[in-house]
This record gives C-alpha cells, structure tokens and sequence, in this order.
C-alpha cells in the first residue's frame, strides 16, 4: 500500500529524530505498530485510493502533488485529548516519541496527569516536551464551576490556572467550554465576554493569551433576540487584545449546517473561512479536525480521521496563510479526533496527509 510523500521538511526533520526518545517508547512502538498494520488492513479491503487521506474527500481538495506545501513548517500540532487513552496508560513519554517520530512540532494540553503511568510534575512535563522536540502552545482548562469554589476553572481558580500554564512555558491558555455561564441571551453573553476579558487582561500581564475554542452551538442564535448570532456578540464583546478566539474547524462546519438559517426560516449565512480572514489577529489556534458529510444527522457530518473527510483543508490552510498578515508564522494547526479508533494511527495518518497536501490543482 503506497503512502503519499512527505514534503522535504518533514523528511528532514524525521531523519535527524531517534527513533524513540525514551526507554518506555518501545511499548507504543509495539503498539502503534500492531496498530499501522491493522489500519493498513482495514485500507486495503476499502479498496484502492482509501487509505492514508485519500478517503471520501479526495477530489475535494485533497491534492498531493507538487507545488508549495499548504502546512506551513514547524506549525503542526496535535490535541492531546485525542490521545488521552494512551495518556492515561503509557505515560506522556512514549506518546511524545511517536508524535516525534510523526513529525509533529507542537502540542496543545488536555490535563496535566498521565494515569497509571504516574505522578509528574509540570517542570519534568516541560522538559519532557522540549526532549521530543514538541513546544507546548496551549491547554485547555474549564470555563466555570459555580458549584466548587475549589475548582480547576478560570472562574474559581484563575491564578492557579495561570501559574500552572506559565510553569509549563505555554503561550496561549484558554477553555473548550462554551460562553454559556450565564445563559443564551444577549446579556449572558455579553456577561460571558466580560469574563473572558478578565481572563485575558491576567493572561497577558504574564505574557499569554487566553483563547476560547467553540464549538458548534456558540453560533446559534441568542434566545431573547433570534436575529442575534451569539458567536457575534462574543466577537463584538471581548476585546481583541485580550481574547482570542480557537476555531475548531469542524464543528464551525457543522454550525454552518445547522444555523445557516434563523428559526423564523430567514438565510443567516455562515463562513468560517470568512470568519478568520475578517478577523486573522483574533485565530492564532485551529483544531483540524475532519468529517464525512452525512446530512441525515443533527450536525450534519460524522467525525472521521484527518484527510478522510470532506472538509477541504487544502484551501482552507491555503486561504488563511497567505491571505492574513504573517498567516505562515502566525497561525497554528492542531490535529484532533474526540474519539479515534486507534489515537496513534490517527496521529500518524492526520501528520502525512497535512504534510502530503500542496497548493494548486489536485495532480499537478
């Protein structure tokens, strides 16, 4: 089964990479090698064209041959909840050798514990990081918990939050929960955003961003004013240099198919695309994350692995690096899957097919 070709600089960066950086890699070696061949068996009875991102969307973007490649070098990074089965059971040691070996750069934090792999503290959790060649961009922490003042939220907790994201070196810190804490209205959300610019405003007192990842609900339509996108008043409310704004790309998708149109039946378009090139300073973050058109269920997509989907994310990453200012250096791409059959084959086959993906036509 052929694979596509990985671009010179991930050739590059896989040749000058041991293997496995640690002792304890050698159990996910073994794993993800059981793994690969069982994905490899499962590309082959699809047929010829299914396997390593020449799934459903091939044709719709998903080119692989020559030209610039679209994934800007040094900007791929990968969602750790995505790969928190084997978090919780190998450590984040032998998980960060194989995202080396993948050619991975970054990584964005779901939780700071690995399970029955031990105690570690965030000091050998940077390090661990820095060892592999992974720079720590992001984590996400909860919004809110109003019911436990001891909470691990920015609300209850913000200092902390804040203390733990500096000791890990991160420049960005922020939360995957919605603006909700107060309801759906115009002036929940707008109680929300304040919020979030207090977050912010500590944020950068120590050199950080905060940022807020949605995800398909936060652009329905305000309850008291049905005209209203909440998603807008979140845009409007927070103050740009302070609250940025992660776009998880699929589930902007799925918005697009579900609230496109204002419960009365009027149009309400809805871009993502045209939502980041309005306003590029406010997205340095992006979760890739693809799906299968499907429009018989409520989101209107079913969640697959990067590159056997449908979402085109060559023109997608295509538009966004080279039509915002520094798009190249300033914009950074996070694999994810919220529930992949097997988490490292998913991170292997997500790595070669952004790298694969070049602009102009498919086959040139």
């Amino acid at each position: 089964m052929s694979r596509p070709s990985k671009d010179a600089e991930l050739t590059r960066r896989l040749s000058r990479r041991n293997i496995l950086g640690v002792a304890a890699g050698a159990t996910a070696a073994t794993i993800i090698g059981t793994a690969t061949a069982q994905a490899a068996g499962r590309d082959q009875a699809q047929g010829p064209g299914k396997g390593h991102g020449h799934g459903p969307g091939h044709g719709h973007g998903h080119g692989h041959g020559k030209g610039k490649p679209v994934l800007p070098p040094g900007r791929l990074g990968i969602q750790l909840y995505s790969l928190r089965d084997k978090i919780s059971t190998l450590g984040f040691a032998p998980v960060f050798a194989e995202l080396e070996k993948y050619g991975y750069d970054e990584i964005e934090l779901a939780g700071y514990t690995q399970g029955s792999a031990g105690p570690i503290t965030l000091a050998q959790l940077k390090r661990l990081a820095k060892d592999h060649g992974l720079n720590p961009i992001g984590s996400h922490v909860g919004y809110y918990d109003d019911n436990n003042p001891g909470a691990y939220t920015f609300a209850q907790n913000l200092e902390k939050v804040l203390d733990d994201a500096q000791a890990l070196g991160l420049k960005h810190i922020g939360t995957a929960s919605g603006p909700f804490r107060y309801g759906s209205t115009v002036d929940g959300w707008k109680r929300a955003a304040d919020d979030f610019n207090t977050y912010g405003a500590a944020a950068r007192k120590r050199g950080m961003k905060f940022y807020q990842h949605n995800h398909a609900e936060e652009f329905s339509f305000a309850t008291d004013k049905p005209k209203v996108r909440l998603y807008d008043v979140l845009l409007a409310e927070t103050d740009p240099d302070l609250v940025y704004l992660e776009m998880d790309i699929y589930w902007a998708y799925c918005a697009q198919f579900r609230f496109s149109k204002r419960a009365d039946g009027t149009k309400a378009p809805l871009d993502p695309l045209k939502y980041v090139l309005k306003h590029p300073n406010r997205y340095p973050l992006f979760h890739v994350k693809d799906g299968v058109r499907d429009d018989t269920t409520r989101d209107g997509y079913r969640m697959s692995d990067v590159g056997d989907g449908d979402i085109d994310y060559k023109t997608f990453l295509s538009k966004v690096t080279n039509r915002t200012h520094h798009g190249r250096s300033y914009h950074h791409w996070q694999a994810e899957h919220d529930n992949p059959v097997e988490s490292l084959a998913f991170a292997r086959k997500s790595s070669e097919h952004l790298h694969s993906l070049r602009e102009g036509r498919c086959g040139d």
